[in-house]
C-alpha cells in the first residue's frame, strides 16, 4: 500500500527515479522503465541489430556499440608490416602476426 501511495506522489512531484542504463532516459514509475526497455532495447539472443556505420561488426545492445566505436577514433600507433592493421596495444600485434606466419595464437 505505501508504494503505491509513493509511486501516486511521484506523478505528482514529477520525481523520475527510475533511470534507463541504456539510453539514461528517466522515468516515475518503473512499470514504464520496464515498457520503455521492453519497447527499445530487448533483443532476442543471438540478434545482434546496432551495426557499426564504420565497420561490419554489429552488436546486440547500443551501449557496446557506442564502446566499440571508441576503437574508430583513437589512433593505433602499432602497424602490422604485412598487411597494415592497426592495433591498440603491442601485445595485440605480436599475437595477430601469428597468423601470417601460420601458426595459432592459441593451443588447447
Amino acid at each position: 500500500k505505501h508504494s503505491n501511495q509513493s509511486n501516486h506522489l511521484r506523478t505528482h512531484t514529477g520525481e523520475k527515479s527510475y533511470k534507463c542504463i541504456q539510453c539514461d532516459k528517466t522515468f516515475t514509475l518503473r512499470s514504464d522503465l520496464i515498457k520503455h526497455q521492453i519497447k527499445h532495447h530487448i533483443t532476442y539472443i543471438g540478434e545482434k541489430p546496432y551495426q557499426c556505420s564504420q565497420c561490419d561488426k554489429a552488436f546486440s545492445d547500443n551501449i557496446t556499440l557506442i564502446e566499440h566505436k571508441i576503437t574508430h577514433s583513437v589512433e593505433k600507433q602499432y602497424q602490422c608490416s604485412k598487411c597494415n592493421k592497426g592495433f591498440l596495444l603491442n601485445s595485440h600485434l605480436i599475437t595477430h602476426q601469428l597468423i601470417h606466419n601460420r601458426k595459432k595464437p592459441y593451443q588447447c
